[in-house]
């Protein structure tokens, strides 16, 4: 005997998974202006949502994920390079330097913004990422 207060677990349905992809883009798209406050939300949204997603919403979800972990690590990188370069800068480093990193992370927060954007009109088109 089933109980009607409990869902039944079943495989998800094709689009099921569609609106966490859609918010995380989003949220990615958004860290720019929320000076990247909002990229870690769009993540545990990534995480949350790739649970019961099956399909293009799933791919779009690692992708997200996977998106957010490696500019994360590479932002780490270059910052610790960048705070290195400027405690040494009046040692050995030139100036020149100091700014190609500056540059690094800002290319960086274009790349990231630029792929959210991609991956959220090809999920709109129900294409991978």
């Amino acid at each position: 005997m089933s109980d009607p207060a409990q869902p039944a677990l079943a495989p998800g349905h094709a689009s099921e998974g569609k609106p966490a992809a859609l918010i995380a883009w989003g949220l990615f798209i958004l860290s720019i202006p929320s000076a990247a406050l909002l990229a870690p939300v769009g993540l545990i949204v990534a995480y949350a949502g790739r649970g019961s997603a099956t399909g293009i919403p799933r791919q779009h979800l690692d992708a997200a994920i996977r998106l957010f972990w490696s500019v994360f690590w590479w932002t780490i990188a270059t910052g610790i390079l960048l705070v290195v370069s400027v405690l040494l800068s009046w040692l050995l480093l030139p100036i020149v330097f100091i700014f190609l990193l500056w540059g690094v992370l800002i290319l960086l927060g274009v790349w990231f913004t630029i792929k959210s954007v991609l991956a959220l009109l090809n999920l709109l088109q129900d294409k991978p990422a």
